[in-house]
């Protein structure tokens, strides 16, 4: 804040940050986007009020590539890849120039719906691409921009099988920019956590739990006592480790020694090379259970998901558009401040794409339902759905073309981007 003493007014360095004038394209970039405002809207609304699984997000895919297709310029590819529900928007200016891309994802979550606002992801992303074709066709831009609908974020990484296939190696992209909504700061510094999902199951013996007990190997004990010893490894874990779970089969009935017990588990930790660590001693856990008790044990690797490394320059670019668009409130012109801000134990596939190109993650603000709750949360689902969240979805969408045009048009800017994220990677 500002403070005025004896006579002086004093500016904080972070506060000098926000008083930039407006930068260049932004007025340009904001009338367009508000111009086709009412034809986004139905977009969105149709992916919220359709909430679809990972890879089954057939609505969505149908109701974005038909919008794509109907903008001029924009080449469709639908079900790319090999996935019925992935798709790929090029806008090709037809000169030599980096190659900026958009992730658009598309899925729910199982029985609460877009409770994580990926209609507001996607609608971000379009409107970012659609922004950014349009600042290269008036002002003759060379380069290109490419949208990838990403199926299945959900625990399904879609964005690592579209980078497996050579997605965006096909396509030479340079950098990669999305968004995420959620109900605290708004930010151009996310960091999220690297996660591993598995499955782990128990074999033991049948036996009359009442006559014969002596006779059985009790599966459900191995589970239970694995996930006792969990509970106690959290004392001992290190501030970012996470770790959950599920019993999804815990037996058949009361008087029939368990043969069989099942669960779904996630670990997390800030770094890949931290999660390493955490997962051994969770292994150690279950290993516990099936020595205890004799029962088989089975572990299944389901997923993982790479932290999110953050491009602080791609930040400062984003920063600089969405702080001149007149927030609420604005993300602090200090990085330091910005990643604590933007640091959460979420995990997402976009992390894979960070360590496989530049990255720009942003998070953003929208009003919560009456209990306050963020993502994940039934009340998160019907507060995506509303007015006010695509208009905040529209600002966010606004600075990404911003970061973009910024990446097309600023001599070296492409370069020290690389040269950051090589650093970033290296130092993760």
């Amino acid at each position: 804040m500002d403070e005025q003493v004896d006579g002086f007014v004093f500016v904080t360095h972070e506060d000098a940050g926000l008083a930039q004038s407006e930068p260049g394209y932004l007025g340009e970039i904001d009338n367009f986007l508000d111009s086709i405002a009412d034809d986004l809207w139905p977009v969105n609304k149709k992916i919220h009020d359709n909430p679809e699984l990972g890879y089954e997000e057939f609505i969505a895919h149908e109701t974005l590539t038909k919008f794509m297709a109907s903008r001029p310029g924009w080449k469709v590819t639908p079900s790319a890849y090999g996935m019925a529900t992935a798709w790929v928007a090029v806008f090709d200016s037809g000169k030599k120039g980096p190659v900026v891309s958009f992730n658009v994802e598309m899925d729910a979550l199982d029985g609460i719906g877009h409770a994580c606002g990926h209609n507001l992801i996607a609608t971000a992303s379009v409107a970012g691409g659609l922004a950014t074709a349009e600042m290269m066709k008036q002002h003759g831009l060379g380069g290109k921009v490419v949208m990838f609908g990403t199926p299945a974020e959900e625990g399904g990484g879609g964005k690592i099988k579209l980078l497996e296939a050579g997605a965006y190696r096909d396509h030479n992209v340079d950098v990669n920019l999305i968004s995420h909504p959620g109900v605290v700061n708004d930010t151009a510094i996310m960091r999220t956590a690297a996660y591993t999902a598995f499955k782990v199951e128990y074999f033991g013996r049948e036996a009359h739990a009442a006559a014969s007990p002596w006779l059985g190997i009790n599966a459900l004990d191995a589970l239970i006592t694995a996930y006792n010893a969990l509970s106690v490894l959290r004392q001992q874990n290190m501030p970012g480790d996470v770790i959950q779970g599920n019993i999804s089969s815990g037996g058949v009935r009361p008087n029939v020694i368990h043969a069989y017990t099942a669960g779904n588990f996630v670990a997390r930790a800030n770094t890949q090379e931290r999660l390493k660590e955490l997962k051994k001693k969770v292994d150690a856990c279950f290993e516990a259970g099936a020595t205890a008790t004799g029962a088989t044990l089975k572990m299944t690797f389901v997923q993982s998901y790479a932290d999110h490394v953050p491009n602080r320059i791609l930040g400062h670019s984003y920063r600089k558009y969405f702080n001149a668009l007149s927030p609420p409130q604005p993300i602090p012109g200090n990085d330091d401040m910005d990643e604590i801000g933007g640091r959460t134990m979420a995990s997402t596939d976009q992390g894979d794409i960070s360590y496989a190109m530049p990255s720009l993650n942003a998070g953003f603000a929208i009003p919560p339902g009456p209990g306050g709750n963020g993502p994940h949360n039934p009340e998160f689902a019907e507060a995506a759905g509303t007015r006010v969240a695509f208009d905040r979805c529209l600002r966010v969408g606004k600075a990404l073309a911003g970061t973009a045009v910024d990446i097309l048009t600023e001599d070296g800017l492409l370069a020290e981007v690389k040269k950051e994220w090589e650093k970033d990677v290296e130092r993760n």
